[in-house]
């Protein structure tokens, strides 16, 4: 009997939800993106969801901060470096995203699919483009960071690369999706071009 009453009391304490917490800030909407052991479109589609909306959310409390804040200069450039490394964080799901649905090649026996490839080329596309319109402030994010000399935040050291990364021109996000995009315009063209005698 009290066996039965334990599992009957365990059943009932396992049906009750668990509260939820509301989410308010950057730093909470960032703790949502994930990455996937594969990254399916669905997936890639629900991080970006969760990057647009760290990027519109304010800060938390310094307190509360992804990295140890101590004074208002060290604030302004962590405010830099999130923002900047949000921008880079969607840069790069919209390239995984364009990735699922480009086609490298034309090849000559996907003919028969030449309708299905260039929609699917259309898509990744859009993708690349939306992922190059987060360039220019991710950029803009950098730079102001950089100006903010002789501070580190040892606790976002990779927050503090990718920043140094694109002040130095090793990381220039422009150059790799224009070569993407050219790439794409060629493969199109090829697809456009097969026919009946092409397979």
């Amino acid at each position: 009997m009290k066996r039965i009453a334990a599992l009957l009391l365990l059943l009932v304490a396992s049906a009750i939800a668990l509260p939820g917490y509301p989410v308010y800030f950057k730093e909470q909407f960032y703790r949502l993106y994930h990455t996937h052991y594969i990254q399916y479109p669905d997936d890639t589609i629900e991080n970006i969801y969760w990057l647009e909306q760290a990027a519109k959310a304010d800060f938390c409390n310094p307190l509360y901060a992804l990295a140890t804040i101590q004074n208002e200069r060290e604030w302004e450039r962590y405010r830099y470096l999130v923002n900047m490394h949000l921008d880079l964080k969607l840069i790069e799901q919209h390239l995984y995203l364009g990735a699922k649905f480009d086609k490298r090649v034309a090849y000559f026996y996907n003919a028969p699919w030449k309708k299905e490839n260039l929609e699917s080329l259309k898509i990744a596309e859009t993708a690349y483009k939306a992922a190059l319109s987060y360039w220019k402030t991710a950029r803009e994010w950098a730079l102001k960071a950089e100006d903010i000399r002789f501070l580190y935040l040892p606790d976002v050291q990779f927050m503090e690369d990718e920043a140094f990364r694109i002040k130095d021109g090793q990381l220039d996000y422009a150059r790799i999706i224009g070569r993407q995009l050219t790439r794409l315009e060629k493969v199109r063209a090829d697809f456009e071009a097969m026919d009946e005698a092409s397979y």
